[in-house]
């Protein structure tokens, strides 16, 4: 009689993992954007907490865990802190600087103008990609192509 061996997959065992992080008070980890003009990254998740670092729009952030209104987010950095549920969106993408600057193009290459530069940690929100070269825009509405692996997209 042969024995049957039950099989363990990484698609089983991702969907064994994901369905008991609510169990240990963990959501999924998603993506997420700060969708105002600014919001206060915290260090615990209450407004009495002590600021850690004031963001603005666009500012990409993984969330890691939430507690009621509140989400723990990791940072471009890999800086745990907190962040209110109403200040962020998962409904775009988004990317901040990772480097000290970059340059920002009129368009997906080093042959096109260079426009502008950014400074580390400026945020944008992703239109689009095509090759190594993002389509971002910034909080103002202004839209320029950078290198795909000098931002840090979420």
């Amino acid at each position: 009689m042969r024995k049957r061996v039950a099989r363990w997959s990484h698609r089983s065992g991702a969907v064994l993992v994901l369905s008991l992080l609510p169990f240990f008070g963990i959501s999924e980890v998603l993506a997420i954007c700060v969708k105002v003009s600014r919001a206060n990254i915290r260090s615990g998740p209450s407004t009495s907490a002590r600021k850690v670092w004031e963001v603005y729009r666009y500012m990409p952030l993984r969330k890691v865990r939430t507690q009621g209104a509140w989400y723990q987010v990791r940072d471009v950095d890999g800086d745990a802190n907190w962040i209110h549920s109403s200040l962020v969106t998962a409904d775009y993408s988004c990317g901040v600087v990772k480097v000290k600057e970059v340059n920002l193009r009129s368009g997906p290459g080093t042959r096109y103008p260079k426009i502008g530069t950014g400074d580390h940690y400026h945020s944008f929100r992703v239109l689009k990609t095509k090759g190594s070269w993002v389509q971002v825009k910034d909080e103002y509405s202004d839209v320029f192509w950078v290198f795909r692996s000098l931002i840090w997209i979420q």
